[in-house]
């Protein structure tokens, strides 16, 4: 990883319009991504986690442009902001950025060969006008992930799920990107073909000089394959931090309760949980200021009407009044005899 900033993410919102009545007239927004701002480095693998529903995904499809009507800027390599480009002139960002899905086999035309979805980005960008230059490319592609040339005549439904999503991959790689979006690519998966399609991830990084935003919610997952990490709650970051930084030392609340339900493998080992009150605020109509004070065993007087800022905690970024200079005087004795020791998360 190097210091050049390649994907540089500001202030980005997305709220989806809610319309009623015939003449669908909008009667509210679901403010799925309310404010997201980070920086994706040259080299670097960015992990963004978050409960089911927080806005991860729509934030990778918004950067990509195959959601519209966003707020704010993405700039690719200092270029223009991409939601201020036509669909004309983001063409030439398509070849450049590209993503993984989710769901291996819905992602993949259940009509078309393994050979013909590979060779289609070719064919589109014509990168190798010659039919048997696309074909040896796309034999290269299938033999980096683990699949080879036996499998170009065969249709998705003829592999496994750890199968296919190397198909989709290969497909990503076909047009030699610069950064790839992971929209939980191993989420659809086994456990222990999740362990393989990372550490594939992983290796093709290092091979082809990659960048990741690396989506997920499965934090033992993100650990192993991110550089940073991003975590969301309800459309906003709350916390920012280095890998291990954040897994040593996490600062925010919310951070805190998702690495305490990680599950460890070890029968006899015992650790404490904090579960978390309630369930996850309607984004529809969000609470007035931090976002999370309805579940925060930590609030106090100005969780409910002052929106916190993102404040630099050490390594961390950390979105909470608790950390802010101007409320130390305010914390009742009560919330600061709760908060658990730095370091207790290991």
């Amino acid at each position: 990883m190097d210091n050049q900033v390649l994907l540089s993410v500001n202030q980005l919102k997305k709220h989806f319009p809610i319309r009623k009545g015939v003449f669908g007239r909008v009667v509210n927004h679901v403010k799925a991504v309310d404010g997201v701002t980070f920086d994706i480095h040259k080299g670097e693998t960015l992990g963004l986690a978050g409960e089911s529903g927080c806005g991860k995904t729509t934030v990778g499809r918004v950067i990509l442009r195959l959601i519209d009507g966003a707020e704010g800027e993405v700039r690719f390599a200092d270029s223009r902001n991409l939601l201020d480009l036509s669909q004309k002139e983001m063409r030439a960002y398509r070849k450049r950025m590209q993503i993984i899905f989710q769901d291996p086999y819905s992602s993949l035309n259940p009509r078309m060969t393994v050979g013909s979805a590979i060779s289609e980005p070719l064919k589109i960008f014509k990168l190798y006008p010659e039919k048997s230059a696309r074909r040896k490319r796309c034999i290269e592609l299938l033999e980096s992930v683990g699949l080879g040339e036996e499998h170009l005549n065969r249709y998705p439904h003829e592999f496994s799920g750890g199968q296919r999503q190397r198909i989709g991959i290969a497909r990503a790689l076909s047009v030699e990107p610069e950064i790839i979006i992971a929209d939980e690519p191993v989420s659809a998966l086994d456990v222990s073909i999740q362990a393989q399609i990372v550490n594939l991830m992983m290796d093709l990084k290092n091979e082809f000089g990659l960048s990741y935003l690396f989506i997920a919610h499965d934090l033992s997952v993100v650990r192993h394959i991110s550089d940073r990490i991003a975590i969301m709650y309800l459309g906003r970051i709350v916390e920012f931090a280095p890998t291990k930084t954040l897994f040593s030392i996490p600062k925010h609340p919310y951070t805190r309760a998702l690495l305490e339900a990680i599950p460890v493998p070890d029968p006899n080992a015992r650790k404490e949980r904090r579960l978390l009150e309630g369930d996850v605020p309607n984004p529809i109509n969000p609470p007035a200021g931090c976002s999370f004070h309805t579940r925060c065993p930590y609030r106090f007087d100005p969780c409910d009407k002052v929106e916190p800022r993102l404040t630099p905690i050490g390594d961390n970024q950390v979105s909470c009044h608790l950390y802010d200079s101007k409320y130390n005087d305010t914390i009742p004795e009560t919330i600061l005899n709760l908060a658990p020791p730095e370091g207790a998360q290991s």
